[in-house]
């Protein structure tokens, strides 16, 4: 049943205003759709929502990602929008220029994974991977 069913993010935000704003002006997105209280984009062939959450955010792991084909022209092109990467030096995870290299990826998507994180206006921690083929 909910292998054929479609699969979209949603994301919760303290300021709606805000967020379109960052999501507008820091990663050229723009709603589909809007409801009160609610923004709907969509990237390729898949969607995430917008909406209003007096909830707190944790941050504390990626909520959302994107998938593209050169990572370094992407965060390129966000830094120039003003995106701040965050960067790590743990155990297994260290980031040069904001850039990690993750060894190992599911065996249809290569053989490691490139990936960066930031923070969206309302906390929200997002990445963008570039997987390693051989």
């Amino acid at each position: 049943m909910l292998g054929n069913a479609k699969v979209a993010t949603r994301l919760p935000a303290k300021d709606l205003n805000r967020a379109r704003a960052f999501y507008s002006e820091k990663l050229g997105l723009e709603p589909v759709e809007e409801r009160a209280g609610g923004l709907r984009y969509v990237c390729g062939g898949s969607e995430f929502a917008l909406f209003v959450s007096a909830g707190t955010q944790s941050g504390t792991h990626t909520q959302m990602g994107w998938e593209v084909e050169d990572i370094e022209a992407t965060v390129r092109e966000l830094r120039a929008r003003g995106v701040e990467f965050e960067e790590y030096d743990l155990p297994g995870l260290k980031t040069v220029n904001g850039i990690a290299e993750i060894a190992g990826n599911y065996p249809s998507k290569g053989v490691g994974e490139r990936g960066v994180w930031f923070r969206d206006s309302e906390g929200n921690l997002l990445g963008i991977g570039q997987p390693v083929r051989t």
